[in-house]
């Protein structure tokens, strides 16, 4: 099969579409025809040599992927040849071929394109988990996504919606924040412009933000620690503002706040598929009945996947960007 190899660390142009050894599928496995695959900011860090995959996981990047299933491993139940699936992986996604644990597949939603479906798993097995399994995010509050028009974020706003819940977002311009609109935000800010703090306590009355989802980090973590109302959740799934920061405790212990640090690449199949059956339960329905929808930017083919790696370094698109196989 083909497969976007990394040569090295390096900038974009380190990747180049290889022939390679397929995978072998095994027991409680699943092998797709790949369809069509997403960039994520993983994938980024990856090629750059600061995120290697877990062990055992394919070295090729790919977190995603929607496509056909080709071959079901023994034991596996659930999954025929010939079902259109999308998937949660640990790597391996930039290719023709994947093997995945049966757990971390899903049928393709009634009514969402083939293709388009490739730019599901990763997000909502992200939000879903960390801002509801993990905050448990509730009707009526107010939830604070930074990065609102990414994948991550246009995904944050949509569930947010759908569940009753106020959205503020960060963008950093006006149209990002027009698109965030569209999507449910009710509360926008410029952060080039603005102070999220102010604005978030001027929207809620002083209240603040019940939840906040951060792929910052250090950067963000006094002002999200500030934005937070009493018993606020900040969960934070990134570090693009860096990995140390001080953390006043004093003002956490004041709020009864919780800082929860996540991610999900490396947690264990089994946690994987508790995830993706709770996203099979709550938001595919969400999706079949066109509430939520996946928000794709642009879609490449997989041999352009260095101007896919450079369009997402950029920050110039709004929602995911997807590789056609």
């Amino acid at each position: 099969m083909r497969a976007v190899v990394i040569r090295e660390p390096g900038d974009p142009d380190v990747l180049e579409l290889q022939e390679v050894e397929a995978p072998a599928c095994g027991p409680g496995e699943v092998r797709i025809a790949v369809a069509a695959t997403a960039v994520n900011r993983a994938d980024v860090m990856q090629r750059r040599g600061h995120y290697p995959p877990p062990p055992g996981a394919s070295p090729y990047p790919g977190l995603e992927c929607s496509g056909r299933v080709t071959e079901v491993g023994e034991g596996v139940d659930g999954f025929s040849v010939g079902d259109e699936v999308c998937a949660l992986l640990s790597g391996g996604g930039y290719a023709e071929q994947v093997v995945v644990p049966a757990g971390q597949v899903l049928p393709v939603p009634a009514g969402v394109d083939l293709v388009d479906a490739a730019a599901l798993p990763e997000v909502v097995c992200t939000v879903w988990s960390n801002v509801f399994m993990t905050a448990g995010l509730q009707p009526g509050e107010t939830l604070l996504v930074h990065g609102g028009s990414s994948g991550i974020g246009t995904m944050a706003v949509q569930l947010g919606r759908a569940v009753g819940a106020r959205v503020a977002v960060t963008a950093g311009t006006p149209e990002k924040l027009d698109r965030c609109r569209e999507l449910g935000a009710q509360v926008l800010v410029n952060y080039r412009q603005e102070d999220f703090v102010e604005r978030v306590r001027e929207a809620t009355g002083g209240h603040g933000a019940d939840v906040v989802l951060d792929n910052m980090g250090a950067a963000y973590l006094a002002r999200n620690v500030e934005v937070l109302a009493t018993n606020g959740r900040l969960v934070v799934i990134g570090l693009q503002g860096g990995r140390r920061a001080e953390l006043d405790l004093g003002t956490l212990l004041a709020k009864r706040a919780a800082v929860i640090a996540t991610s999900l690449r490396a947690r264990p199949a089994a946690e994987k598929a508790t995830i993706v059956a709770a996203v099979r339960e709550h938001v595919w329905p969400l999706l079949e009945s066109g509430d939520v929808r996946p928000v794709v930017h642009t879609r490449m083919p997989l041999a352009d996947a260095a101007d896919a790696h450079r369009l997402l370094e950029s920050s110039s698109h709004v929602g995911k960007i997807v590789l056609t196989v």
